[in-house]
């Protein structure tokens, strides 16, 4: 007998993932009503990502209480006012449990796991990847609430094999692995329309240390062809990116974050995209790179291994103990983007996120 109540979501609103997760789920289940419940939507130079036609709600927003940059101690300042608000942010997720009994809770990030942990309420969890693979390592503290909510949720949905071990390493719950998706549908529209030539070298992930941007630039500088680079980066920390600035060359571009939309049109007239975090589960945006038929220089991480050949074939694995790592990589993505990417079957079941969220909706929010 299917489920007649709402899908509420728990999470940031500045979060793409989170953001996109919704839309698709809230397109693929119309005849329900699906709600986003959260507290962040465009504070510390974030841009506003939430449209007029998303069902919102407030968990007691904390926007005006933040800083207006990404700074470290502006991170370790929303974290503190976080933790002061959550009385009140789980008084209202039990709020929204009474007024909507047979709902459905997912929560995206831990903290939000958290937060629906001491709300006491049935509930779906998917962290992310350094919550699980790098945060409970560092603090006795943060493991212990980790493992508590990750024991609380009722499903845990992870999007990699590497997160699902460690789950089970760290509090003995199975987590179910489902692949990140992607917006397919868009990609191929963009791709039918663009005619332009691969010139640029991008490097598309966060700026901050785990992302290791000064590496790639350390990479350029031993580079004989010294190419100019353009940065995109949906997160960013204060100083450390005043550190980059000093390092770029004449031609770098800074874009910072940019939209969705301008990101594909970025990816379409890339060579080469630059992912080389010192860690990673399952990196959406490496594969929306691959789709736009980017070829894209990563460091070895598990979810490599998991790949449909057509997507393992564009990716140049760098070894950053070789002083030629940069130059290779170029000379690989010049002689593999002139194929235009083509998907195979297996990877638009695995990667289109209408085909992967559907598979959700039908294992979790309709029984």
């Amino acid at each position: 007998m299917g489920v007649i109540g709402e899908i509420i979501f728990i999470g940031n609103a500045r979060d793409y993932h989170a953001i996109d997760w919704y839309r698709t789920v809230k397109k693929i289940c119309s005849s329900r009503y699906v709600i986003f419940a959260t507290d962040l939507i465009d504070s510390e130079g974030h841009l506003k990502i939430v449209r007029d036609d998303d069902n919102i709600i407030h968990l007691y927003n904390v926007d005006w209480l933040l800083f207006k940059k990404q700074t470290k101690m502006g991170n370790s300042w929303r974290n503190l006012i976080k933790f002061l608000v959550s009385p009140l942010q789980t008084s209202k997720i039990k709020s929204l449990k009474k007024k909507y009994p047979d709902s459905i809770f997912h929560a995206h990030t831990m903290y939000y796991m958290f937060l629906c942990w001491i709300a006491r309420i049935n509930f779906i969890g998917t962290p992310q990847g350094s919550e699980v693979l790098v945060r409970p390592d560092k603090s006795l503290i943060y493991r212990y609430f980790a493992c508590k909510s990750l024991n609380a949720a009722k499903y845990i949905i992870v999007d990699s094999k590497s997160l699902q071990n460690r789950i089970r390493d760290l509090c003995g719950k199975e987590a179910i692995v489902i692949q990140n998706g992607i917006d397919v549908f868009t990609i191929l529209k963009k791709k039918n329309n663009n005619r332009n030539e691969r010139a640029n070298i991008t490097s598309f992930r966060g700026m901050y240390p785990l992302y290791r941007i000064e590496e790639v630039l350390e990479g350029r500088k031993r580079s004989k062809l010294k190419p100019r680079l353009t940065f995109i980066y949906p997160y960013w920390e204060e100083a450390y990116k005043k550190t980059i600035l000093t390092k770029f060359r004449e031609g770098d571009k800074d874009l910072g974050r940019i939209s969705k939309e301008k990101m594909f049109e970025l990816l379409f007239t890339t060579v080469l995209a630059i992912s080389i975090p010192k860690s990673d589960s399952s990196p959406r945006s490496v594969y929306e790179a691959i789709f736009c038929g980017c070829c894209v220089a990563v460091t070895y991480n598990p979810w490599i291994e998991s790949m449909p050949s057509c997507m393992r074939s564009r990716l140049f694995i760098v070894d950053l103990g070789d002083e030629r790592w940069f130059d290779k990589g170029i000379e690989f993505a010049h002689i593999i983007t002139k194929k235009s990417y083509i998907p195979s079957q297996q990877a638009l079941d695995l990667f289109d996120q209408e085909r992967t969220m559907k598979r959700v909706t039908e294992m979790f929010y309709n029984v």
